[in-house]
């Protein structure tokens, strides 16, 4: 049978409720957040009726569809979650009664998640280019692609039998990508303990130079010179494309206690990222934010990617950061506390031999990273073409 056979307006399936409800100052209500582009409904907390200034609300219920008035046509709907069962909504948010004699809600909900839906959503808004409200009868009159309830079932079985292979792949990668870097996380911690060959040192002995930041809110411009923030820093790279700029004046006064050169370690000291470090590179030009400062290797005694290694492995990071600042709202890295941190420090052409064996095992995950994320871009695109068949009648 053809698929015109089977499209049928949304009138035939949706009603529109409006269940009025006066807000009690002493009553508790659960409000919801309504995501665009169709990523459906969560909670957004639970108040007290004293809390809420517009008193006239409406209760929506589970597995009705809400949608906003206002930005259905920005992807602003999806069914109703069980735990926001008599959520309130005002007047800009509009529920809907689903026919579950002609309806699958399973199937309705994959509906929602589709291009097609937001297409129904903005065909059907009105108004001047920032005041489009969607049109009830409108929207209503849109058709969808509605087979007996038998089909739809079988279409949502299909659709979740595929999804969870998708999962599946994607939780394979995901094993792939953590076993990988537990795998790194180990050998360092192998790596950096006390060893007869070692010598444990200072941190402060292996540096040429400890520089902090100039402790002052940088003045920003629109261009100019990257000025490194912590969010700038990761785990051993720093993103200067990130980076807000400062003028060139800016610069010279943030680095009057010393400008970055190749080979110097950036350290995260504060904040949510403390202990995150990344090594300067050639042709890297920038100053010291807050929250960060650096560490200049002395060569004669240590490598530096050796350096950069050991900051980040969990003898520093676990073993003498972390404890630090454990049980801050504000983590802090002391940087007197810093200077005396525990440095093993074996001869220099051991040292080589463990960098080369960790570049390696790097690069190993770093490709992994790769491969899993070019995966997850092609597993992301399958579920709308999936779902694009299944309401074409194709799947």
């Amino acid at each position: 049978m053809s698929k015109a056979v089977y499209m049928m307006p949304l009138r035939k399936v949706l009603t529109r409720r409006k269940d009025e409800i006066d807000i009690q100052e002493i009553g508790t209500y659960t409000r919801i957040t309504i995501r665009m582009n169709g990523q459906g409904i969560v909670m957004r907390d639970r108040v007290l009726g004293s809390e809420i200034g517009t008193k006239k609300q409406f209760i929506a219920k589970s597995n009705q569809l809400v949608l906003s008035k206002i930005d259905a046509r920005n992807g602003a709907f999806g069914i109703l979650p069980d735990e926001c069962d008599a959520a309130i909504i005002t007047g800009n948010f509009w529920a809907f009664d689903v026919n579950h004699e002609l309806l699958d809600i399973r199937y309705f909900d994959y509906l929602t998640k589709t291009p097609l839906f937001i297409d129904f959503c903005i065909k059907a808004s009105d108004g001047t280019t920032n005041r489009l409200y969607l049109q009830e009868q409108k929207f209503l009159n849109m058709e969808i692609f509605l087979p007996p309830l038998e089909e739809q079932r079988r279409i949502v079985a299909r659709i979740e039998e595929l999804v969870g292979k998708i999962e599946e792949v994607r939780s394979l990668r995901q094993k792939a990508l953590e076993e990988s870097e537990a795998l790194t996380k180990a050998a360092m911690r192998q790596i950096f303990k006390p060893h007869e060959n070692y010598q444990e040192v200072s941190l402060e002995s292996v540096c040429a130079a400890i520089i902090d930041n100039l402790h002052s809110n940088p003045v920003y411009s629109d261009n100019g010179v990257p000025c490194i923030r912590s969010s700038d820093v990761g785990w051993g790279a720093l993103y200067l494309h990130t980076a807000r700029c400062t003028t060139e004046e800016e610069y010279k006064r943030r680095t009057v206690r010393g400008e970055p050169i190749p080979n110097d370690i950036v350290l995260v000291r504060e904040g949510g990222g403390t202990g995150k470090a990344a090594i300067v590179l050639e042709g890297q030009r920038f100053s010291l934010g807050q929250r960060v400062m650096m560490l200049r290797p002395d060569k004669n005694k240590v490598i530096p990617k050796f350096f950069l290694y050991q900051i980040l492995s969990p003898s520093v990071y676990e073993d003498q950061i972390i404890p630090r600042c454990k049980g801050s709202a504000s983590p802090h890295l002391n940087i007197g506390a810093l200077r005396k941190f525990n440095f093993f420090l074996p001869p220099l052409p051991k040292q080589h031999r463990i960098v080369n064996y960790l570049d390696e095992l790097q690069t190993k995950v770093d490709t992994i990273k790769r491969q899993r994320e070019q995966a997850m871009k092609e597993l992301n695109a399958l579920l709308p073409s999936i779902l694009d068949k299944a309401f074409k009648g194709e799947l």
